[in-house]
C-alpha cells in the first residue's frame, strides 16, 4: 500500500468529478478526481480506456481518449487506478501513460494483463505498477482509496470507495449483482452498506443496460444452458465469447468437457486471457487446451473451438475461420457456431456478414436471439441499480458509462429512488461535488485520438478527413507535361478510383470529358499565370471537381500534377 499523510481540509479546497471519457458514450472510460484549490488540485485518475474504430473512421481501429488537460496537469498527477481490465477500461495505457508518467495501482489480475500491453509497448520497465490485493487501500494524497469487491464479466472488479476530506465517493466502475460468478467472490454487499452507514457524497455509477428491467442474470445460468447445447451438436463445434470473460470460457470449457469434448483455443487474446486467469488461480481443473496440431487429430465430435471474434473483427479467429483463410481451423455443412455473447452496438452488419459467410459454409449458428440463455451481460439492470442505491445512499447521483439517453434516464431513475440530487455530465464537464450540491462548474478540452497506422492523430486529422471524402466521392488524378515555352507536350492524363459508369468504355468517355475540361481550364490561363504550377493546379482541381459534380452529383479528391520537361 502506497502511504502519504493526507492533508486537512483548507479554505478554498473543492472536490471535482472530471470525466473525459465514458460520459454520452460506451466504452474510453477516463475519470478524474480532484482536490484542493481551483489553482493547484491533486488529480487521480481512474480506468483509462479505448474503444474501437467503425464504419466513419476508415483505416482506425483504435480510438483514445484526448489526454490534453491531465498531460497539462501531469505535474498533479498522483497516480493512475484501474478497476478492471477491459479494453475500455485499461486499453489506452500504453498509449497515454508517457504523456503523465504517474503511478499505475491494479489488482493482480489487471497487472499480469496491463504488463503484456506495456511490454509490447516498450514501457515495461518505464512504468510503476503497484499490484493492490482485493480489498486493498491505497493512500494517494488527499485521497483515501478502497477496493471493493463486485461482480462482472472479467475477474477482479472493483469499486472504489474514495475518501477525501469533503465526503466519500463511491465509483463502480462496471458492475452486476451476481449471486453465482462462478469464478471470484460475489459482490461486497456488506462493504457497501457499511460505506452507505458511513455517508457517501456520491455515486459515479454504470449506466450501461439502465432501460433494461429485472437483473442481468448470473454466470451459472450460463453454464446450466450450455452442457446441453454442446451436448446436442454434432461435428465440430466453435463458441464465440469475449475472450476477458474469463468465467464464460471457463463455463465454455467445462460444458465441453461434459460432453466428452477438448478445447482448442483459436485467437491471440483468448491465449493472453488464459494464461492470466491461471496466474491468479483461475480455470482450475481443467484439461490442458489442445494445441493446433493436436486439434486436427481430433474426431469432429470430440473437439471444441473456443474463439475470438464474436463482434465480427476481420482479424479475429472466427472472422477467419469464416473466409476460410484460417491456418488451422475449417467449419463446414454438419458444424456448429454458438454465439455467446451480446452484440455492441455498432457492429450489426459486420456480425451479421461474419454469420452469413458460416451459414454460407453450412455451419449452424445458435445465437441468443435464438437460444436464450447462452448469454447474459455484465452490466446491472434496473433492481440491481436499485438495490445498489439503497445499500449506498448516496446524496449525489452521478451517472456515467452511458450515451446521453442512458444518462438522462439513470439520472431519473435516481430521482424515483428518492436520491436528493442528480446530475449527468458530459465528456469534459467539471463537476463540483459539495453536501447538498452537485454543479458543473467548468469545462475542459474532451475529444478523441485516433490510432491510424500505428500513429496517434488528432480527430480531425488532415489523413481521415481526406479519406473519409474519397470513401464517398472517389478519387481523380489529373497529370499534364508542360515544355520550357509553357505549352501542353502531353495530357492532360485523367484517371479515377470509386467512380460509377456502366462499363468500361463509358467510363473512359468520362473521363475523356474530365481531361477536355481540365484543357480548356489551362487554356484560359496566359502569360505568367501558365509559368506558376501552383495556380494550373488549382486551376486543373477546380475543373475536373466541377465538371465531376455535373456528371455524378460528387466533388471527388482530385490530385494533381504538372510535369515540367
Amino acid at each position: 500500500m502506497a502511504k502519504a499523510k493526507s492533508p486537512d481540509t483548507k479554505m478554498g479546497d473543492e472536490l471535482v468529478f472530471l470525466p473525459l471519457g465514458g460520459s454520452n458514450e460506451i466504452g474510453m472510460n477516463f475519470n478524474l478526481y480532484g482536490f484542493g484549490p481551483p489553482h493547484d488540485r491533486k488529480w487521480i485518475v481512474v480506468d483509462l480506456g479505448i474503444t474501437f474504430g467503425d464504419q466513419t473512421t476508415p483505416g482506425v481501429e483504435v480510438i483514445l481518449p484526448d489526454p490534453t488537460f491531465m498531460e497539462e496537469n501531469a505535474h498533479r498527477l498522483l497516480g493512475i487506478v484501474l478497476t478492471h481490465a477491459h479494453e475500455d477500461h485499461i486499453g489506452a495505457v500504453a498509449w497515454l501513460w508517457p504523456k503523465f508518467k504517474a503511478p499505475i495501482y491494479a489488482t493482480p489480475f489487471t497487472a499480469f494483463i496491463l504488463r503484456e500491453k506495456l511490454r509490447e509497448a516498450g514501457l515495461l520497465d518505464e512504468a510503476q505498477i503497484t499490484v493492490v490485493p482485493l480489498n486493498g487501500k491505497i493512500e494517494l494524497g488527499p485521497f483515501s482509496l478502497e477496493l471493493i469487491t463486485l461482480t462482472h464479466s472479467i475477474p477482479e472488479p472493483n469499486g472504489l470507495a474514495i475518501r477525501t476530506p469533503l465526503g466519500t465517493i463511491l465509483h463502480t466502475g462496471d458492475w452486476k449483482i451476481d449471486p453465482d460468478p462462478l469464478l471470484g467472490a460475489v459482490t461486497d454487499q456488506d462493504a457497501i452498506r457499511r460505506l452507505g452507514d458511513e455517508g457517501v457524497l456520491a455515486m459515479v455509477c454504470d449506466s450501461t443496460n439502465v432501460f433494461v428491467d429485472g437483473h442481468a442474470g448470473s454466470e451459472a445460468e450460463v453454464r446450466d444452458t450450455l452442457i446441453p447445447l454442446i451436448g446436442s451438436l454434432k461435428g465440430k463445434v466453435a463458441v464465440a465469447c469475449f475472450a476477458s470473460n474469463v468465467a464464460r470460457m471457463d463455463s465454455v470449457a467445462r460444458a465441453a468437457e461434459a460432453n466428452g469434448r477438448r478445447v482448442c483455443l483459436a485467437g491471440r487474446s483468448m491465449h493472453r486471457m488464459a494464461a492470466a486467469a491461471k496466474s491468479v488461480g483461475l480455470m482450475q481443473g481443467l484439461q490442458p487446451f489442445l494445441d493446433d496440431n493436436e486439434a486436427k487429430r481430433f474426431p469432429p465430435d470430440k473437439v471444441l473451438y473456443l474463439c475470438t471474434g464474436s463482434q465480427g473483427e476481420g482479424r479475429a479467429a472466427l472472422s477467419r475461420i469464416a473466409d476460410g483463410t484460417h491456418p488451422h481451423v475449417n467449419l463446414g455443412a454438419g458444424d456448429s457456431c454458438v454465439f455467446s455473447s451480446r452484440v455492441i452496438p455498432g457492429n450489426e452488419i459486420p456480425i451479421r456478414n461474419l454469420q452469413d459467410k458460416l451459414a454460407d459454409r453450412g455451419v449452424g449458428l445458435y445465437t441468443e436471439r435464438d437460444h436464450p440463455g447462452i448469454h447474459v451481460s455484465g452490466h446491472p439492470c434496473r433492481d440491481e441499480l436499485a438495490e445498489m442505491y439503497r445499500w449506498a445512499r448516496p446524496q449525489i447521483a452521478v451517472p456515467t458509462h452511458g450515451e446521453r439517453r442512458h444518462l438522462l434516464e439513470h439520472a431519473a431513475f435516481a430521482r424515483d429512488l428518492q436520491v436528493p440530487q442528480q446530475v449527468t455530465p458530459r465528456n469534459g464537464d467539471m463537476v463540483r461535488l459539495a453536501p447538498g450540491r452537485a454543479e458543473i462548474v467548468d469545462e475542459v478540452p474532451a475529444g478523441r485520438l485516433y490510432v491510424d497506422a500505428g500513429v496517434v492523430t488528432p480527430e480531425n486529422g488532415d489523413a481521415l478527413r481526406e479519406r473519409r471524402h474519397a470513401a464517398f466521392n472517389g478519387v481523380v488524378t489529373v497529370s499534364v507535361a508542360m515544355d520550357g515555352k509553357n505549352k501542353i507536350v502531353s495530357g492532360p492524363q485523367v484517371r479515377a478510383l470509386g467512380l460509377p459508369s456502366v462499363d468500361d468504355d463509358a467510363l473512359e468517355d468520362l473521363l475523356d470529358n474530365l481531361a477536355d475540361e481540365a484543357e480548356r481550364a489551362l487554356d484560359r490561363l496566359k502569360g505568367e499565370e501558365r509559368e506558376d504550377d501552383e495556380r494550373i493546379e488549382a486551376a486543373l482541381s477546380r475543373a475536373v471537381k466541377k465538371a465531376s459534380q455535373r456528371i455524378w452529383g460528387r466533388r471527388p479528391v482530385v490530385e494533381t500534377t504538372v510535369l515540367r520537361i
